[in-house]
């Protein structure tokens, strides 16, 4: 177990502790939030409203914290109208205490409490986005607590399948075969589904996208996203993208 801690700490989380911006830099309405997880940790958040009655809840990378996201948040918000709510796993930006992977599933089914009991938010219409990282965590959250919908962005179908693309001369496939299992756990989550992938990703292979695809259930719908690697998907095309997300959000109710 120690070996594996060390080797997630190594590449699965690269937390920053500053905040490099924040939605009042952009002029932006939000609320700063604190709220604790199972195991007493305070976790740190942004609660941006819109005019729309769905609500996202954002499930970040594996890097920096939730400024490193504003740009995203900003076009989003305007794009879409949507509620925001996106929050810091612990010890990334102002949340507390350090990243493991049972720590970071707590902290979501803690944002996912606080969200669903806020009095403007529709607890029937949330909506889990997750890219990358979050895309495991979202998925691991919506097989015990579902969602109104779910938009995954790059995900990937399991840690030892990352491990052995980044190490394949290390035994590291057997080691972390339990860790992030997307695959196994994707077959239990029963709710609308948008994957979205960059079709130049050297980070996570499309072919993890299309696994998660083909053995998730339905409804669910596929999008390739031509030209964008792993961090820049929301801005390659932007248009597409956005409409993408538009067209899925539209077809929940």
């Amino acid at each position: 177990m120690l070996l594996l801690d060390m080797l997630e700490r190594y590449f699965v989380f690269f937390p920053v502790q500053t905040l490099p911006t924040t939605p009042g830099d952009t002029n932006l309405t939000f609320e700063d939030v604190f709220f604790l997880s199972a195991d007493q940790y305070w976790i740190h958040g942004w609660f941006i409203p819109g005019t729309s009655k769905y609500t996202l809840l954002w499930f970040h990378g594996n890097g920096g914290n939730i400024g490193h996201r504003m740009e995203e948040i900003l076009i989003m918000h305007h794009s879409l109208g949507i509620n925001i709510f996106i929050f810091d796993y612990r010890g990334y930006g102002r949340s507390e205490g350090k990243p493991s992977e049972q720590g970071v599933y707590q902290d979501a089914t803690a944002a996912i409490k606080y969200i669903q009991n806020r009095p403007e938010v529709d607890s029937g219409r949330i909506i889990y986005f997750g890219r990358s990282l979050g895309a495991a965590i979202a998925i691991h959250s919506a097989s015990a607590l579902p969602p109104a919908g779910m938009i995954l962005v790059a995900p990937f179908t399991s840690l030892s399948d990352i491990a052995s693309l980044k190490f394949p001369h290390l035994p590291l496939k057997w080691l972390t075969r339990n860790r992030y299992n997307t695959i196994s756990k994707i077959q239990k989550v029963h709710t609308s589904l948008l994957i979205m992938h960059g079709d130049l990703d050297d980070v996570v292979p499309l072919t993890h996208s299309s696994r998660i695809f083909d053995t998730a259930n339905q409804p669910k719908r596929l999008r390739v996203l031509v030209g964008a690697g792993h961090n820049n998907t929301h801005s390659i095309d932007p248009y597409n993208y956005w409409n993408i997300l538009k067209d899925f959000i539209n077809t929940i109710d």
